[in-house]
């Protein structure tokens, strides 16, 4: 052959050649009686050798494919009926783990490693396939190999027939393909962890905005609300009906938060913590929580890593997963929460979408209780959905969830079957450093000054209010409403002026460049951001900058009173 591979079909044809030498010694039409140098047996040895090379010689040009090749022939006698015995390559063996010699060249003994859901469909093609129906037998299974893994086959034969249609000879080849069947299962998880991901980050744009808007709102309600307090005696019949505007605002404040908190768009006061510490502190809470029908456990695991997050939220995430975990189990359970250090490698980083490798300190909330629906887990984290009754949520708690734990640079996952409980892992980014000690808030008498604050915030009703809420505290108030009229009035504006309070958006130029131009003019001012909707300005991926002052709306009058005092004195950190 020159020294050139065979064609497949030239093989084939020399392969069916030699049969058909072989086939007439065996069926008599030779005395195999003769001499071992008569010409007829000296063929029949030559016809066997050829036989055994050709196959040989399909095998060395299939062996750069992963294939393996098969044969069989038709009883002349039963030409409609598949026999049993078989060719079977040492290749095609060795796709479930056998050599050559430790597995029958037999047509039943193959099948009955092929699952049975699987068997049929491909015993139909081959039954279509030999009376006629289908011109090509094809067809992909799954067969069970040796060591008790699962194989992808894709196996494609045909049959050959003589003059009158009658089949003769079957054979085709086996291509293993497990590896590819792998990888298609990963790029299909990973386009839907995508979709997941994309379909998030809309319904958080739109949630994020909502709360924005919202935030404005309830702030000039309260803060409306909270100067008339002021004003009123609580014996006077107007004093009881603002109280309640004021605890319903607080109610539709928390609202606006939990949606910040989905859409990635909130403040978050980062602080290196041990998460095994709050766990431990959250305890006594969470007992509470979970009612005397629900056992609570704890795994911590000693030395584990700390983490970069806002303690206040993260408390909030583990105390929703928990009051989640508790509806799912209203006979009674087992809520168990672990902390572990873990590894992620680049195999785990490819199977699931945004996860950077590294070390991550996994924590997980478990329960015990009914489980989610594929459709219901695929939803959980969305804002507004519940499988609860009218009235008994929100549909906000899970969303607030996945918002703290993206917004900490970290990664929350879902794993559930109904009737097998549910099991949420969060992880977190392992970090270096001592551990930041946490103050507490204390209640204090609303303070007052007399220096000078500039308000810059293009919401006419919000900065009325901040100007009417800083001058009652005894505070020289300076307006403006963007970025032009901060300009024009602080160059005309000799005196000092103490505190720049801007909001973070402002029109054609964010509320940071605005705070640092009109620090050129007053180099004095320190600067004190708000908003209902935080930007890049003051929130990197969730992290507050070094040194910048924040206020969320809606304020109160006595934070923003605070806040305003303690930036001025150089005490908020």
């Amino acid at each position: 052959m020159n020294g050139k591979k065979p064609t497949y079909a030239e093989l084939e044809a020399r392969l069916a050649e030699a049969e058909e030498a072989l086939r007439a010694i065996r069926s008599g039409e030779v005395d195999l009686v003769l001499g071992e140098d008569h010409p007829l047996v000296l063929r029949a040895k030559g016809v066997q050798e050829e036989l055994e090379k050709s196959r040989e010689q399909l095998e060395m040009a299939l062996s750069g494919s992963n294939a393996g090749l098969w044969d069989l022939r038709f009883d002349p006698n039963a030409p409609h009926q598949i026999p049993d015995e078989i060719y079977l390559s040492p290749r095609l063996k060795g796709f479930i783990g056998f050599r050559d010699d430790e597995f029958p060249n037999s047509v039943s003994a193959w099948q009955g490693r092929i699952l049975p859901e699987d068997l049929e469909v491909l015993r139909r093609s081959a039954q279509e396939h030999l009376e006629g129906r289908r011109e090509i037998h094809e067809a992909e299974y799954r067969i069970r190999h040796r060591d008790g893994s699962i194989r992808w086959i894709h196996t494609r034969g045909k049959i050959h027939r003589d003059d009158h249609g009658v089949p003769i000879r079957w054979s085709g080849i086996d291509w293993d393909i497990t590896e590819r069947k792998r990888m298609e299962q990963e790029m299909a998880s990973l386009q839907e962890q995508l979709r997941q991901a994309q379909k998030m980050e809309a319904i958080g744009r739109l949630a994020g905005g909502i709360a924005h808007d919202f935030n404005n709102a309830l702030t000039v309600i309260r803060g409306n609300c909270q100067l008339s307090l002021l004003d009123l005696h609580e014996a006077d019949p107007l004093y009881g009906n603002l109280k309640e505007i004021e605890q319903s605002v607080e109610r539709a404040a928390r609202l606006t938060q939990q949606l910040l908190a989905f859409s990635r768009k909130q403040i978050m006061q980062m602080k290196v913590v041990d998460p095994n510490a709050l766990i431990e502190d959250l305890q006594k809470i969470l007992r509470r929580i979970l009612g005397e029908d629900i056992e609570l456990t704890t795994f911590l695991e000693e030395g584990v890593g700390k983490v970069r997050v806002d303690p206040g939220q993260m408390e909030q995430a583990v105390i929703n997963l928990a009051v989640n975990a508790r509806d799912a189990m209203p006979r009674g359970g087992k809520l168990t929460i672990e902390t572990a250090n873990v590894e992620l490698d680049e195999a785990y980083a490819r199977d699931h979408v945004a996860v950077t490798p590294g070390p991550y300190v996994m924590l997980s909330v478990s329960d015990t209780g009914v489980g989610m629906s594929p459709e219901v887990r695929e939803r959980a984290f969305e804002p507004f959905f519940t499988t609860k009754e009218a009235g008994k949520g929100t549909g906000l708690g899970l969303s607030m969830v996945y918002g703290i734990v993206k917004q900490s640079g970290g990664n929350i996952w879902v794993y559930s079957e109904m009737g097998k409980g549910t099991t949420f892992k969060i992880y977190l980014p392992r970090v270096e450093g001592p551990v930041e000690e946490r103050r507490e808030e204390t209640l204090e008498d609303i303070p007052q000054g007399s220096e000078t604050i500039l308000v810059v915030e293009d919401e006419e009703v919000v900065r009325k209010l901040a100007v009417r809420l800083l001058r009652k505290q005894g505070y020289k108030v300076l307006e403006a409403s963007d970025g032009g009229k901060a300009f024009m009035l602080c160059e005309q504006y000799d005196e000092r002026i103490d505190l720049i309070l801007s909001d973070v958006v402002l029109p054609g130029m964010d509320g940071r460049r605005v705070v640092e131009r009109l620090q050129k003019i007053h180099p004095e001012a320190k600067a004190l951001y708000m908003s209902g909707y935080t930007d890049n300005v003051i929130a990197h991926h969730g992290m507050l900058e070094q040194g910048i002052h924040f206020i969320q709306k809606p304020f109160t009058v006595g934070s923003l009173a605070r806040k305003v005092r303690e930036v001025i004195d150089g005490k908020d950190k």
